[in-house]
C-alpha cells in the first residue's frame, strides 16, 4: 500500500529497509558536505510510550550556504527548511522515501526559478538512496 500522497509530497519506493535507506541517505549527505541537523525516529519514540508503528524516521538536513539565499528571497520558506526526507515502511513491508515537491515549494513561497536547483537537490539524494 502506497503511503498517502498529495500534490505536494513525492514518494519513491526504496529497495532497502528503513535503516539501510537512512544509512544510505546519511552517507550521501556526508559525501556532499551537507549537514544532517536531526534524525527523528518516530517509531522508536512511539515504542518508548508503549505504542507500535512501522519503522518511520525523518531526516532533516541542509546547507546554510544554499538555504540562506532562499530565506532572503522569501523569508516564509524558513517554515519548510531545512529539507526533509521521511523514510517509512508501509503495512505491506514496502519502504518509501517521501519529500516535499520542489516545484510545490517554489510556488508556495513564490520563489524565482533560479532557486529550483537548490530545492531539487533532495530528488537526487532520494534517487541515489532508493537504489
Amino acid at each position: 500500500m502506497t503511503p498517502a500522497t498529495s500534490k505536494d509530497i513525492i514518494c519513491k519506493q526504496s529497495e532497502h529497509s528503513v535503516d539501510e535507506s537512512v544509512a544510505k541517505i546519511q552517507r550521501i549527505l556526508e559525501s556532499k558536505g551537507v549537514a544532517l541537523f536531526a534524525l527523528i525516529d518516530h517509531s522508536g519514540e512511539a515504542e518508548k510510550v508503549g505504542l507500535e508503528m512501522p519503522p518511520t524516521k525523518l531526516l532533516i538536513f541542509g546547507n546554510p550556504k544554499a538555504g540562506t539565499p532562499l530565506m532572503l528571497a522569501s523569508p516564509g520558506i524558513a517554515i519548510d527548511l531545512p529539507l526533509k526526507i521521511l523514510v517509512s515502511q508501509d503495512s505491506d513491508g514496502n519502504v518509501w522515501l517521501s519529500y516535499n515537491d520542489p516545484a510545490w515549494l517554489m510556488d508556495r513561497h513564490n520563489l524565482p526559478a533560479e532557486y529550483l536547483p537548490v530545492l531539487a537537490s533532495v530528488e537526487a539524494v532520494v534517487d541515489r538512496a532508493s537504489q
